[in-house]
Formats: C-alpha cells, structure tokens, sequence
C-alpha cells in the first residue's frame, strides 16, 4: 500500500474500514438487545411502546435488522476479496450502517407503521446493494453479481411485511417472513458449499473433495424453488403436496452434501464444527416445513425457528467468529469462552426448535432457556470481539 493510501485509511474510525466491523459488531449486539426486548415482553414488560404487534416485530427485526445486517457485512467484505477492488469503507459504509439502525432505534417507539421508520429501513438494502453490483460489474465477475439482485428481493419482502403489517394481513406477514428465512437458508447453502469444505480441508490437512454437479444443482435448486414456492404457491392440497415434495428434495440432498465434506475430522476443531452443525439445521429445517405445509403435527412457526435460531444462529456465530480474526490479521485461535459461546447458541437452536415438539407444555420454558442461551452466546462474541473490531488491524494492513 501506498504511504498516501496508510494515510488516508489511518483517517478512517477502525469500526468503518470494511464492512464486517460495523455491521458484525452492530448486528450482533443488536440481536442481543432485541432478544432480550422480545423475552420480557413476553413476561408482560411494556417496553415496545410504539408497536403495535410484538410477534412481527421479533420476526421482523430478527431476519432484517439482525440476519440481514450480518449478510451485509460479510458480502461487503468478501467482495473485495472476490474482485480485488478496495471495498466500501469511511463516510459511505457509516451511511448506509445508519441507515440500517436508524430504523431499529425508531421502530419501538414510533411503531411499525411510522413512515420514517419504514422509508429509512426501505433504503439501506438497495445502497448495499449497489455497492455490491459496481466492482463486480467493473470486473465482470458475473457470478458473484447474484448477491445484488437477492439483496433487492430481500428489499422487496420486507416492503412486503409492512404492507402485511399496515394491512394486519398476518397470514401475508407469516408467508413473507418464512419466505425470506428459506431465502436466507438458501443462501446459508450457497456460502456454506463455497467455504465449509475449503476450510475443512485446509484445517485438517486433507482434499477438498470434488463437488458432484448433478448433486449441486438439485440441492441449491430445489432450495430456491422451495423458497419461490413458498412466497407465490396458492395454499391447496396439491400446491402444499407439490412444495412439500421439493423441501424433501432438498433436504435429502443437503445432507447427502453436507456428508461427503469430512465431518468426522472436524470434532476438535470449534471453528469447524461450529459451521457443519449449524448446516445439519438447515435439512432439518427444511423438513419441518415440509412438515408444517401438509398439517403434519407442527406449525411453520416451530418449523421455521429450525432454520432461524438454529441454522441462521450458529452459521452466523461461526461465521463471524472467523471473518473477524481472518480479517483484522489475527492468528484463528478461539479464546475458551467463545467455545462455550458456540455450545450456548447450538443449544439456543436445539431448545426453541425441538422441545416444543417433544414437550408442548414446556413451550415457555423453551421460549426463556433459547432466549438467555442466545444472549449469552452473542453477549460473549461482542465482549470478546470488541477490541478486534473496533481496532486496526494486528498486522498493519489496510481494513
């Protein structure tokens, strides 16, 4: 780098010279917050004055103010290492991380409805969005230029959700909101085949085993068609039956690929088997909606918390986890409570998802011990992980 570039990138706040500082940071402290909100309004705390129904808001802030804010980061991030083009840092990336926690300041006290509250939190993705599409395009680097148009559907779904929510159209807010989860499955998918088995096979000494194209295009197919589905099928037994059909599929075959990647290799090394858990959800989320779509014994709240607080949590802890020290030049070693941080989030997962399904009269219980486990695992990444986002980098370099 050039003594004028160290210059200019030493004017910078840490927290702005890429994106995985402010939004990984700021995502998982606000999950946190949120998580907390959500389990003493449970116990009847007034503490979201301004909206007018808790259950969308949780579900709301957790997929687009919370899982959307940490995709933000890490695409933000990854692009520049994709195209080689110096990602988005300084006064643009301060803007648009405002732009996305304005909206979650301002949405307990003035509501769901507000029109500020909506305006501003319609605008961030579509800025993300752009920053993505512009050094891809430079490049033509066209098949990582997917990212954009998502980010934009993902804008469009929550327009949606406040339509459903201005029009208290909730069974519209539920198919919105189980859709942009699928989505963000999916995308779990399309990452976790691109990294997990890299980082398996350069941790543990061994080959990446070649992917099995067949298999490739059905797993990630049938994952996005699920998630169209999901959003556009009419709700008859034969469409149901149909889009059942395709969760099967994919969850079939996102085992069989989440099998061939060496998991037994991966027992000792937390960095690992943190991300090969986490995706075991997603086939299992995938078939607890397919479940919940023919009246199986399960509703598609439940079934949904498969893919939200077990895959979305723990792919995202891991993820992060690891983005954080690769990217600030630190060695990839875990401190001991960040273990325990990766225990506490699959066990987050497991509870919500699974012990209303084997013990409905302990559902609130489920509902606090899931709740408590989450804040701590995401408490403990943000005590751990504060200096090394909001820091330079170890070694000197740029970011």
């Amino acid at each position: 780098m050039q003594i004028l570039d160290a210059q200019k990138e030493n004017k910078i706040v840490p927290l702005f010279r890429l994106g995985f500082r402010v939004f990984f940071l700021g995502g998982a402290l606000f999950s946190c917050l949120a998580m907390l909100v959500w389990l003493l309004s449970l116990r009847g705390m007034a503490l979201l004055p301004g909206v007018s129904n808790p259950i969308w808001w949780h579900a709301h802030e957790m997929i687009f103010g919370f899982g959307l804010a940490i995709i933000a980061g890490f695409v933000l991030t990854a692009m520049q290492n994709w195209t080689g083009i110096p990602g988005v840092r300084g006064w643009p990336l301060a803007l648009v991380s405002g732009l996305w926690l304005l909206p979650r300041l301002l949405m307990p006290l003035r509501g769901e409805l507000n029109d500020l509250v909506i305006v501003l939190d319609l605008l961030w993705l579509p800025l993300v969005a752009g920053f993505l599409a512009r050094p891809v395009i430079q490049v033509k680097q066209w098949r990582n230029l997917f990212f954009a148009p998502l980010l934009m559907f993902m804008m469009l779904l929550n327009a949606l959700s406040y339509y459903a929510a201005f029009s208290h159209n909730w069974l519209l807010a539920e198919r919105v909101f189980t859709t942009a989860v699928l989505a963000i499955a999916a995308l779990i998918t399309v990452m976790g085949g691109r990294v997990i088995p890299f980082f398996t096979a350069r941790a543990t000494g061994t080959d990446k085993p070649d992917a099995i194209p067949a298999l490739e295009k059905l797993a990630l197919g049938s994952i996005w068609l699920a998630t169209l589905g999901w959003l556009m099928l009419p709700r008859t037994s034969l469409f149901n039956g149909l889009l059942a059909l395709v969760l099967v599929i994919a969850a079939v075959t996102h085992f069989v690929r989440l099998s061939r990647w060496n998991n037994k290799l991966t027992k000792d090394i937390p960095l690992l088997w943190v991300l090969h858990i986490g995706y075991l959800f997603v086939p299992l989320g995938l078939l607890a909606m397919a479940a919940a779509i023919l009246n199986w014994g399960i509703t598609v709240s439940l079934a949904s918390h498969w893919l939200t607080a077990g895959a979305m949590g723990t792919v995202i802890l891991g993820m992060i986890a690891r983005v954080s020290l690769g990217h600030s030049g630190r060695p990839l070693e875990l401190k001991k409570p960040m273990v325990i941080a990766f225990m506490l989030v699959i066990i987050a997962g497991l509870v919500r998802a699974l012990l209303p399904m084997l013990a409905p009269g302990l559902t609130r219980m489920a509902y606090d011990v899931s709740a408590l486990a989450w804040v701590m695992a995401f408490g403990l990444f943000c005590r751990i992980y504060w200096p090394i986002l909001t820091q330079p980098r170890a070694d000197g370099r740029p970011g």
